[in-house]
Order: structure tokens, then C-alpha cells, then sequence
């Protein structure tokens, strides 16, 4: 791995844990000789991974929506800033330039980017590793509940496992250094009775 996209939030949110999680995951990066691929704003969770990553004399690749620009307030001390036309544009971009995922805390964003992905994956588009950093048991409700889609017979167990989970940079860093993508078709078959 040479690069990682990171989605998060656009907010810093109001647990103090995360935010100091967000500028360590950027450290972390920046220490393994990661390119950290994000959002491009100066603000929130997405600042912080941001300043983690250039404090520590990291590569950092922004991509953001010209639309977005002055709303998320551009981070200008950036490697490279990419802007592209739309919310789909910024997705691809982001995919394109970099050899994992990581979700950090967010919002409904946040949580779109990532499902995308994992679809994307899931239908075979991608192998690349896929991980949530759970701080503080953030993910931890989501995570129950893509169980119960296992449970219920519409997630398949090989397709859930796709979503690699750590409290840690580190750990979470490591796991996906040695992911090995499993070859699981999408759809369920209905068991014979």
C-alpha cells in the first residue's frame, strides 16, 4: 500500500477522543510513508487527519467538489488539492488514487462514501482493504447491525468480514497490510428444502 483514502467528518463532533484519533490516524500515516487521499477541508475530523499527516511530513492529497470549496473551506497547506465537478466525481477520484479505505466518525457522508466502497467491492469493482476506525465504540451499533444483516440471511458472512475493524491506527494499519480479498459471489442462494 502506498496510499489511503480516509472519509470522515466535516465536523469535529464533540468527543474530544475522536478528534485527537483523527490527527493521530494522519500521523500514523505519514510515519508509514502513506499518502493520506481525503477530503481537502481545512475543518473538522478531515482538518485534523489533514494536520496529522503534514506535522509529520506527510503526503496529502486533497479532492473536493468545486461546489464544496468555500463551504468545507479548502485546506490550503496541502500537498495537492483536486477539484472536480460533483459529489460522485470526488468518490472516484479519491478511489482511483489510493490502495485502502478508512472510515473515522462521521456523518451521513461519511457513511455513504464508505458503503459505496464496500458495495464497489462486494460486486468485484475493487480488492482493495476496507477499515473502520472505531474510536470509542463509535461504529459499534452499525456493527451489530451489519451482523443482524448476516443473521437474516441477506449479508453473506465473507462479504461482512470484507469490513476490517480496529480501535487502533496501528492495529487497524496492520490488519490491512495483510488483507486477503475473498472471492464471494454477491447474492445468496436460497437453501434447498
Amino acid at each position: 500500500m502506498k496510499s489511503i483514502s480516509v472519509f470522515c467528518g466535516s465536523s469535529e463532533g464533540n468527543d474530544s477522543h475522536i478528534v485527537s484519533m483523527a490527527y493521530e490516524l494522519g500521523k500514523n500515516l505519514a510515519q508509514q510513508n502513506l499518502t493520506l487521499v481525503y477530503g481537502g477541508a481545512k475543518v473538522g475530523l478531515m482538518g485534523q487527519v489533514a494536520n496529522g499527516a503534514l506535522d509529520h511530513n506527510g503526503k496529502v492529497i486533497g479532492v473536493i467538489p468545486d461546489f464544496l470549496k468555500s463551504k468545507e473551506i479548502f485546506h490550503e497547506g496541502i500537498t495537492e488539492l483536486i477539484i472536480v465537478d460533483n459529489m460522485h466525481e470526488r468518490k472516484m477520484k479519491m478511489h482511483e488514487l489510493s490502495d485502502g479505505i478508512i472510515a473515522l466518525p462521521g456523518g451521513f457522508g461519511t457513511l455513504e462514501e464508505l458503503f459505496e466502497v464496500v458495495t464497489w467491492s462486494q460486486l468485484g469493482l475493487h480488492q482493495q482493504p476496507m477499515g473502520i476506525l472505531n474510536v470509542n465504540g463509535f461504529f459499534d451499533e452499525l456493527l451489530a447491525f451489519l451482523d443482524t444483516m448476516v443473521s437474516k440471511g441477506l449479508l453473506r458472512p465473507e462479504n461482512r468480514n470484507m469490513l476490517l475493524v480496529d480501535d487502533s491506527c496501528a492495529g487497524l494499519l496492520e490488519q490491512m497490510k495483510s488483507y486477503q480479498p475473498v472471492h464471494t459471489p454477491k447474492w445468496i442462494k436460497k437453501e434447498q428444502t
